[in-house]
């Protein structure tokens, strides 16, 4: 009970935090979707394995390093955050079959993260 709890907590935190607010959401380039359909295919396995540990510590270093005004992501170390997050919704929808729906919203929210609005974020910090 408690690791389904905590489960809904990390959903719901991923939501809170989601700077997309719009109910559609955004189409990246083409050359950004390429970059994340390579991203998918090289970690997928790896995150379908993830434990919630694992999945905890690269959630977290993602957000540390996001919120670093210190630290600018490549468009590549970008992608393959979100990509690794979103693909880990993947893996709660089979762990848990009655949260597909909420999975599948997740990974979409994550897979429609924009470099370009990461950049946008890093130069208001150094305002």
């Amino acid at each position: 009970m408690r690791y389904i709890i905590q489960i809904l907590l990390y959903t719901f935190l991923i939501f809170a935090i989601s700077q997309n607010s719009n109910a559609q959401t955004k189409k990246l380039p083409l050359q950004d979707q390429i970059l994340q359909d390579s991203l998918y295919r090289i970690n997928k396995k790896k995150i379908l394995n993830f434990s919630m540990k694992e999945f905890d510590a690269l959630f977290f270093e993602f957000f540390t390093k996001k919120n670093n005004p210190d630290i600018l992501l490549t468009k590549t170390e970008y992608y393959d955050y979100t990509v690794q997050i979103a693909t880990f919704s993947d893996r709660l929808a089979r762990l848990y079959p009655d949260q597909k729906e909420v999975a599948a919203q997740n990974k979409e929210k994550w897979l429609s993260e924009s470099y370009e609005d990461y950049l946008e974020y890093k130069a208001s910090q150094k305002k």
